[in-house]
């Protein structure tokens, strides 16, 4: 018995089923819920069973899809049912199912979401970015609207509001309202109290925000609640920070929103668009296995198309790992072509009447047409061009879009000529050639069945190889690249030597490199210690705020406020002035007596019981961190 059969249940019938409960019910329900750990059974005719004591049973009826998606489909033979602890704490158990709105994913070290194949017209799982679009601090008399991001160290915003014309109804702006509030009090609960009536505010909020048409922030809001939830069961997987980004993906968004002036990025769509894209000459790059945490797998191949532009076409469906590593070598779904991925990423296609999505993503539509067409080495153009752009600005490029909302920094791919230098703890220290910066090498995909970590650790055992590598910059961390693929450097007489058919370049993810693909070793770095130098990230007092912001998701309002008072004030915002972040101390310190502000009247009770000005304070200090992190992020990249 476990409640790992419970079926996925529609984010709309827990918020029902929770709200029905009386306030006393309510204040039961965590407990009811931890109660049905090892009580689920398999039940006739595809149900699942959960017995309260001799006389209570809970029946889950799922649907075609598998999901319990109406109220009808969960029933408790209690007297009080629907109106029941048993059947609230039954659904507040089971995993939330996936709705239709979209939620940030693609290839990238941690894994994602899953994503359609290439083409379809199915929900699109990715979304239109991670970032909301504009940010700021929300209005403290009007409620959240959106002045211009706050710059590193230049001090609170206050008071400046781009002028825009309003472009959302009247029920999207009162559902993003809505939504704001109730996020804010999930932020002000923290994990520690963020229990399941908490989750399902937040999720009738998400709900409504879907019926009025914000899928982006449906999206955001259900990734919260799935974060608060793994937090609190204490799994290994989940970590604060990404819980923190997805609380400041959500206030942001649903500040946007609220104000009514919102363009069509922030509210997002639930299927992907594509347009036309004529004829169209695309080059491969590199594959790229694709894992997500929900059980996915599949592969995207890298594309280059005209002027430079990145295409991808992906191949993703459920099947995890076993997935992943066999779709290397599936056939292209894409107008009818006869590669398969791996000879798309060392050839090209010719596509006619090309559909194109906004990311880049190729569609396979009735009226596409691709013909295979051959390929381009690295040393030859326009690929080559990828490898002489500066790091610097290409670096900035992705960052950029990536804060802009025009998508996500890891579907920018970076290449560059390197020396690897060796190894160093869980990376490599390669120095960019031509006098640029030393940078650190990550493994992209860390899960063992894959060969991006063996990959790695050969390189590093070859100090002083000249090495072509095309990876995705990190945007958290300085100066630090996740290599997909590598190849010689044209010219270097101390580089890779790879088969004739891997076409001058190695998919980290799918190739194994063998010895015989190296050069004989000029030197032995045994016993020397290699070292990536200063880290401006990692050396920066901005760890305090962050670690401020964290305790605040961990737990709640009274953690900031408990760890910023007397002596612990004046330790986060002297250093802070000290190197200069005059910006984030001012927004830390205004955190900190935020979180501290409980008026209360002559008879001790509060008078301002709402979180909404504590949820500013921290989105301001949230966003105003993350563009001091990226503008370090970018500079150790100089």
């Amino acid at each position: 018995m476990s409640t790992e059969l419970l079926p996925p249940v529609a984010p709309e019938v827990l918020a029902e089923a929770v709200e029905q409960l009386t306030a006393r019910l309510r204040k039961k329900l965590d407990a009811a819920v931890a109660e049905c750990a090892g009580r689920a059974v398999a039940g006739p005719d595809g149900t699942v069973e959960v017995r309260f004591g001799e006389d209570t049973l809970v029946t889950l009826r799922p649907g075609p899809s598998g999901a319990v998606t109406a109220p009808g489909q969960a029933l408790c033979s209690c007297l009080l049912a629907p109106r029941c602890l048993h059947r609230a704490a039954v659904l507040g158990a089971a995993p939330l199912a996936d709705g239709d709105a979209p939620a940030p994913d693609g290839p990238g070290p941690e894994g994602g979401h899953p994503e359609p194949s290439a083409g379809t017209d199915a929900p699109d799982p990715a979304g239109p970015g991670r970032r909301p679009g504009p940010e700021g601090e929300p209005d403290r008399e009007r409620g959240p609207r959106v002045p211009p991001r706050a710059r590193p160290d230049s001090g609170p915003a206050d008071g400046l509001t781009p002028a825009l014309t309003p472009s959302l109804t009247s029920a999207q702006t009162d559902a993003a309202t809505a939504l704001w509030g109730a996020a804010a009090e999930a932020l002000a609960a923290g994990v520690t109290a963020g229990g399941t009536v908490v989750q399902a505010e937040l999720l009738r909020a998400a709900h409504t925000a879907r019926l009025a048409g914000l899928p982006r922030a449906e999206a955001a809001a259900l990734r919260v609640v799935r974060g608060l939830r793994t937090a609190r069961e204490q799994d290994r997987g989940q970590r604060l920070s990404d819980l923190t980004a997805a609380f400041r993906e959500l206030l942001a968004g649903a500040a946007v929103l609220a104000s009514g002036t919102a363009g069509p990025e922030a509210v997002g769509s639930v299927r992907r668009a594509y347009g036309q894209g004529g004829s169209l000459r695309v080059l491969g790059l590199c594959r790229e296995p694709v894992l997500s945490a929900t059980g996915y797998g599949g592969v995207t191949t890298h594309l280059l198309g005209p002027d430079g532009a990145f295409h991808t076409v992906s191949d993703v469906r459920p099947g995890g790992v076993s997935r992943a590593k066999g779709a290397g070598t599936a056939s292209v779904a894409l107008g009818g072509g006869v590669l398969d991925h791996a000879g798309l990423a060392r050839g090209g296609l010719l596509i006619a009447g090309a559909t194109v999505s906004a990311d880049g993503r190729l569609g396979a539509g009735r009226s596409v047409r691709a013909t295979p067409v051959r390929g381009a080495a690295w040393s030859q153009e326009p690929v080559a061009a990828l490898f002489a752009r500066p790091v610097r600005e290409a670096v900035t490029a992705a960052l950029d879009a990536a804060a802009e909302g025009r998508g996500d920094a890891g579907t920018v791919l970076l290449g560059c000529d390197v020396e690897v230098l060796g190894a160093a703890d869980d990376h490599l220290v390669a120095r960019v050639l031509d006098g640029g910066p030393v940078i650190r090498l990550r493994v992209a995909h860390p899960h063992p069945e894959l060969p991006h970590a063996a990959n790695l650790r050969r390189i590093g055992g070859f100090p002083g190889l000249a090495l072509r590598v095309l990876g995705r910059p990190d945007p958290d961390r300085a100066a630090t690249l996740r290599p997909l693929a590598v190849g010689p450097v044209p010219g270097a007489s101390h580089s890779l030597r790879l088969p004739e058919e891997w076409r001058g370049r190695a998919d980290l993810g799918y190739d194994r490199l063998q010895g015989d693909h190296f050069p004989r070793p000029e030197r032995s770095s045994a016993g020397v210690p290699v070292t990536a130098g200063p880290d401006p990230l990692a050396d920066a007092p901005l760890w305090r705020v962050r670690r401020l912001l964290e305790s605040g998701v961990a737990g709640g309002r009274r953690a900031v406020a408990e760890a910023a008072r007397g002596a612990d004030r004046a330790a986060l915002a002297v250093p802070l002035r000290r190197a200069g972040l005059t910006g984030a101390a001012e927004l830390a310190e205004h955190l900190a007596a935020e979180a501290d502000r409980r008026p209360r009247d002559s008879f001790g009770r509060l008078k301002d019981a709402s979180s909404d000005a504590y949820a500013r304070a921290w989105l301001a200090s949230a966003l105003h961190l993350d563009a001091a992190e990226r503008s370090l992020v970018t500079a150790s990249w100089s």
